[in-house]
């Protein structure tokens, strides 16, 4: 089975926004293609693993979504780098209203996304890593099996919507930016989560 790096999208791979409503305001983060490049090389599996419920609250369609998805891989490939896989939740449990305002099993921090591609891409979790911004990306990884990151190159800590959930465990690293992050992740060894 593959090891695999999940990445968060937003704040993690290209500038956090807010929403992102149109493709101008995609912006790769400083060295985030050469890290993703890194992992390549380094024989993992990369896959984005994003929340979108700009769909459900009626900022952006779907389309959007996939638009901004195919820009952001054909940027990567500039820098010598390639996701394997996109896999993306478009929905909210109540904000909007739409066939997106919905309670599902795939909203970070609900491993639905992460066992899809686990499936798809044979990969062992309990081998994998997932990095993110928010408490919500720490979380998956915990819920999932994966060693987990936090990065601070998206949503701040002391951000009202990402607070520290009470029960929230420690992230196994918290690195400046992706870069940082794959730097960690290569060093580790073959070690599965207890």
């Amino acid at each position: 089975m593959n090891r695999a790096v999940f990445l968060d999208r937003d704040g993690t791979i290209n500038e956090e926004v807010g929403y992102l409503r149109s493709l101008d305001m995609l912006k790769i983060i400083p060295g985030a293609g050469a890290a993703i490049r890194r992992l390549n090389a380094a024989g993992f599996k990369v896959v984005i693993i994003t929340n979108q419920s700009g769909v459900a609250r009626g900022y952006f369609p779907e389309s959007l979504v996939h638009e901004a998805h195919e820009l952001l891989t054909g940027m990567l490939r500039k820098d010598g780098a390639s996701v394997d896989g996109i896999y993306y939740c478009p929905h909210h449990p109540t904000a909007g209203n739409s066939k997106h305002t919905v309670l599902c099993e795939c909203r970070k921090p609900a491993t639905g996304l992460l066992d899809r591609a686990a499936k798809d891409l044979d990969i062992d979790l309990q081998r994998s890593f997932m990095v993110g911004d928010k408490w919500s990306d720490v979380e998956l990884g915990r819920r999932a099996g994966a060693r987990s990151i936090l990065v601070r190159s998206g949503f701040s800590a002391d951000d009202p919507g990402n607070k520290r959930p009470s029960h929230g465990a420690d992230p196994d690293f918290t690195a400046h930016d992706l870069a940082e992050a794959a730097d960690w992740i290569i060093a580790q060894k073959e070690i599965k989560r207890p």
